[in-house]
Parts: structure tokens; sequence; C-alpha cells
């Protein structure tokens, strides 16, 4: 899990970004140190809960074994996976991110309601490294 991007609290799984106080851009992934809208003259950032849900804005799909750094087992075959563009309105912002576990583009429309779930990047033995995912909305794991 990257640290400060996500959190499942009590409202549930969310992603996290900043907001700089100044002039309001919300940024995904966070920015710390200084707010990256160039018309801005600069202010404090914060750290805000972003919109569970969103509208898909695009769409694709991944159908060929990424290259290093990306983590895989040449040993197994390929299982391709949608990557899904997904605007957060009140945000006014697009996050790009996998999608669920056997969501695939068929399953996918532009402007069709989307949440954010856990899913899982990568695990071995030790460790299970943790990210987000798109779902359709009203379709459960």
């Amino acid at each position: 899990m990257v640290d400060g991007w996500f959190a499942d609290d009590g409202d549930g799984f969310r992603l996290l970004g900043t907001r700089c106080v100044a002039c309001a851009s919300v940024f995904f992934p966070r920015e710390d140190a200084h707010c990256r809208n160039p018309g801005c003259p600069g202010g404090d950032l914060e750290e805000v809960p972003l919109s569970r849900r969103g509208r898909v804005w695009s769409y694709t799909d991944s159908r060929y074994r990424p290259p290093s750094p990306y983590v895989t087992n040449p040993e197994l075959p390929w299982e391709p996976y949608a990557l899904i563009a997904v605007e957060l309105e009140s945000e006014r912002i697009v996050v790009l991110g996998q999608a669920a576990s056997g969501v695939t583009v068929a399953d996918l429309t532009v402007g069709m309601e989307v949440e954010v779930v856990p899913g899982v990047l990568h695990e071995d033995a030790e460790t299970i490294w943790t990210t987000w995912h798109w779902r359709p909305t009203g379709v459960r794991a």
C-alpha cells in the first residue's frame, strides 16, 4: 500500500488527495510540497478524502504484460485487465485505476457510475500490496 494514498476508515475505503487552501485545486496522487496549479500564488495543502463514486470518463484494456517495475510472474499466463479513467465531479479531476476483478471493457460504458473499492496489486508469502480498483455500482465482488 502506498502510504497516504487511501484509507479504510469508518466511511469505507476512500482515496486520499490534497486540496490547496488558496485556490481549492484538488490533487491525486496527493501533493505535499506545493500547489501544482500554475495560476495559484500558493497556499497550504490539506488532506481530503475523495468522492467514493464517479463516472467513467474513458476506458481501455491491457492485453500485454507491462515491463518492469510492474511486478508479474513471467511463468504464469498473462491475464488482461480493464483500465478505467473516472471523473470525480466535485473534485473536478479524473483518476485512472484498474477495474475490479471480473469487470471487463464489455461491462463498461462512458458515463456509467463506478465506485472505488480495495484491490490487490500483488501479493507474496509475506506481503499483500493493496491498491484501488473501480467497480460499477450495484456489482458485488
